[in-house]
């Protein structure tokens, strides 16, 4: 894997870390919903399935 592409993923991983990190998920534990699902769900899944939709895109990069 080149470098450049090991940086990439370093720095999402960091992403990751900064956004699933307590302070920040205590933003969005509330009672609230959107749809009859909490907004905590809607949060972290959505930065889940963002975290392994861009790292796909970085590995595909890799086999090109």
């Amino acid at each position: 894997m080149k470098k450049r592409h090991q940086q990439k993923l370093i720095v999402l991983t960091l992403f990751l870390f900064i956004t699933l990190n307590l302070p920040l998920l205590l933003l969005f534990d509330s009672s609230e919903s959107f749809l009859g699902v909490p907004i905590f769900y809607i949060y972290v899944f959505s930065i889940w399935s963002f975290s392994i939709f861009v790292s796909l895109v970085i590995v595909r990069r890799y086999y090109e």
